[in-house]
C-alpha cells in the first residue's frame, strides 16, 4: 500500500493544490492529513473545503484546536498572543459553524494496520499532546514520547515544520514537514509517501514548488492582519 501523509497546510490552498497534484501522479492508495489545516493562511475556507472533499483520513492539530477554543496564555510567546488572536479572528470570519464543528470533532491519532504488513502510528505532535515539540536530534524524547506504541513499525508526525527520517531500534520515525509553511529554510511544500509491502516500508520525503508570490498576494488582498511576518515565512521558509 502507498500512503501519502500531509500535515500543516495552514490555510495555504495554493501549496495544497500543488501537493495534491503530485500525490495524484504518485498513484497513492490513501491520503492522511495530520492536522493544522486552516489557521494562519490566506485561504482557510478553501483549504478546509478541499480536505473535506477528499476520501482521506484527517486528524486534529494544535492550530485546529486554537480555532475551536482559542489560544491560551503560555501556548505561544507573550509578545505573539495579541497578533495571533487577531489572526484567529480574521480566520473565524471566513469559516462557519459547520467548519468549526468538523475541526472540533477530529480524532487526535491514527492507527493504520488493516490490510498492511506493518503498523503505522500517526499523530500531529505526540500521541498525548497537540502542542509538545519533539525535534529530530532529541533521541531520548523521540524514544519516550513518540515511540510509545511498541507494536508500531512506523511513527509519522507533523507540527515542527521540519521534515526528517530517523531509524531507531529497527523502526522509523518520520516527520512530514509542512505543506503550507515550512520552517527549515527550504520554502517548497513538504510531504511524505510511505510504501508498505511484505513487512517492509520505504519512505519518500517530497518537496514540491508552488507559486509563493501568489500566496503572499492573496494575504495582501484579504487584508490579513500579520502580512509582513507571514509573507516572510511563506517566501523564505523560516519561522515567524
Amino acid at each position: 500500500m502507498r500512503i501519502a501523509f500531509l500535515s500543516d497546510i495552514h490555510g495555504n490552498a495554493t501549496a495544497l493544490e500543488a501537493v495534491l497534484s503530485d500525490v495524484r501522479s504518485q498513484q497513492v492508495d490513501k491520503i492522511c492529513f495530520l492536522g493544522d489545516l486552516c489557521f494562519r493562511g490566506p485561504e482557510p475556507k478553501r483549504v478546509l473545503d478541499i480536505v473535506r472533499s477528499l476520501d482521506a483520513e484527517v486528524i486534529k492539530g494544535n492550530a485546529d484546536e486554537w480555532l475551536v477554543r482559542g489560544i491560551k496564555e503560555g501556548e505561544v510567546p507573550d509578545n505573539a498572543l495579541a497578533i495571533m488572536n487577531q489572526e484567529r479572528d480574521w480566520t473565524l470570519q471566513r469559516l462557519n459553524q459547520d467548519d468549526l464543528d468538523y475541526l472540533a470533532n477530529l480524532p487526535t491519532e491514527l492507527i493504520l494496520e488493516d490490510g498492511l504488513d506493518s503498523i503505522v502510528h500517526a499523530f500531529h505532535a505526540t500521541p498525548d499532546s497537540l502542542f509538545d515539540v519533539v525535534l529530530p536530534d532529541n533521541t531520548t524524547k523521540i524514544e519516550n514520547t513518540l515511540m510509545q506504541r511498541d507494536e508500531a513499525d512506523l511513527y509519522v508526525y507533523g507540527h515542527i515544520h521540519n521534515p526528517f527520517i530517523r531509524s531507531m531500534h529497527g523502526k522509523n520515525v518520520v516527520n512530514t514537514g509542512s505543506v503550507g509553511m515550512p520552517f527549515d529554510g527550504h520554502p517548497l511544500a513538504s510531504y511524505v509517501i510511505a510504501d508498505i509491502e511484505e513487512g517492509r516500508h520505504r519512505l519518500h520525503l517530497n518537496r514540491i514548488p508552488y507559486n509563493r508570490e501568489h500566496v503572499v498576494e492573496i494575504y495582501k488582498q484579504g487584508g490579513y492582519p500579520n502580512i509582513e511576518t507571514m509573507g516572510r515565512v511563506i517566501f523564505y521558509g523560516v519561522r515567524p
